[in-house]
């Protein structure tokens, strides 16, 4: 008969042991940079979902209130201290006067003395007239950019689109 003492408990090696610690220090010195980089990946789709949804949103509303323009009323200039052509005034045709503009970081809209903003992520913003024979047609391009980490920047410029305005 065999005493319960004789019997053999399973055990670890110390070569087993190592081991295990080797590969928990490996996962353990590669785990932050892991996270660090996925962290880092999330927060520049997040900022580039965002600023796409921001210029679209913008775009989508200047385009419709300039299909409503009349084209004779359009003027294209700039506010004082702010990059040339980043401001189109016109009338739409039941007789509202409506402005876009660039200030400073901000793209504004004036219907009357209401004024609202749209964004304050705006770096650049250009109105013109890609025909010069042709005025009812007016060329929309903005630069949007955000902070994203560690004072990186995501920017995103918003590809030129050409409205047809009324005549």
């Amino acid at each position: 008969m065999v005493s319960r003492c004789a019997r053999a408990r399973p055990a670890f090696t110390l070569t087993e042991a190592m081991l295990v610690v080797a590969i928990m220090g490996m996962i353990a010195a590669v785990a932050p940079t892991l996270l660090i980089q996925s962290n880092r990946f999330m927060m520049l789709s997040r900022a580039r979902a965002d600023l796409q949804g921001q210029a679209r949103g913008i775009m989508y509303i200047i385009t419709r209130e300039l299909r409503q323009a009349q084209s004779g009323t359009i003027t294209i200039d700039q506010v004082s201290g702010q990059p040339y052509y980043s401001r189109i005034t016109f009338t739409k045709e039941q007789g509202t006067t409506m402005c876009f503009y660039q200030s400073g970081n901000k793209l504004m809209q004036q219907v009357g003395s209401n004024v609202h903003t749209f964004t304050t992520s705006l770096t650049y913003m250009a109105f013109s007239f890609p025909r010069s024979d042709n005025m009812s047609i007016v060329s929309v391009s903005m630069t949007l950019q955000q902070t994203i980490y560690q004072g990186q920047i995501k920017a995103l410029h918003m590809a030129s689109q050409q409205v047809r305005v009324m005549d």
